[in-house]
């Protein structure tokens, strides 16, 4: 057996509340065991790194300055909890009719992870609570599971034979650690 697969994980309604458009540190809130969550990943050996869309950038409603400050601020969260980000991959692009870019769904910012990780995105995991999210999974042969927030598209997701819907980023990472064909249960 391989080293365990990387995970990625999107930060607004899986880790964090999501309060559209963060440029404040002071606004960054873990969701409930969310750094414990991220521990376990760690603990279990995953490299796990953060995948965001941050149109907001592009947007001018707040500045990379302003990003860099809220993610130091989710790091600081992470680690009270023993929890810790392999790496960080954020776009600042707004939407665009022409393209994605490099947001998501397209796959630019997990490629980049993963040729400056050298890991395979094959068998590796998307977590987050959109179908952007996690939709990338099944271009590159991995696994994809949505946390349920008040922006996810849950129901739809259900009905999607590669997306596991799960409450919360806990349930998310017993899905990752459970043996291959089993159930975790702790």
């Amino acid at each position: 057996m391989g080293a365990p697969a990387a995970v990625f994980l999107d930060r607004d309604g899986t880790i964090i509340v999501d309060r559209h458009y963060l440029g404040d540190p002071a606004g960054v809130e873990l969701l409930p065991r969310a750094g414990e969550a991220v521990a376990r990943l760690n603990a279990a050996g995953h490299p796990t790194f953060l995948v965001t869309n941050q149109s907001g950038i592009g947007r001018g409603y707040f500045t990379e300055p302003q990003y860099a400050a809220v993610h130091a601020r989710l790091e600081a969260l992470l680690a009270e909890h023993g929890g810790r980000l392999d790496g960080e991959y954020h776009c600042a692009e707004g939407p665009h009719p022409q393209g994605f870019g490099c947001r998501k769904p397209g796959i630019a910012m997990y490629e980049r992870a993963a040729a400056e990780h050298g890991l395979p995105l094959a068998g590796a995991w998307f977590v987050g609570d959109r179908l952007r999210d996690v939709i990338p999974a099944e271009r590159v042969d991995g696994h994809a599971v949505l946390v349920r927030s008040p922006e996810s598209e849950w129901e739809e997701a259900e009905a999607i034979s590669f997306i596991r819907v799960v409450p919360t980023l806990w349930d998310a990472v017993d899905v990752i650690l459970a043996p291959p064909g089993g159930h975790r249960d702790d």
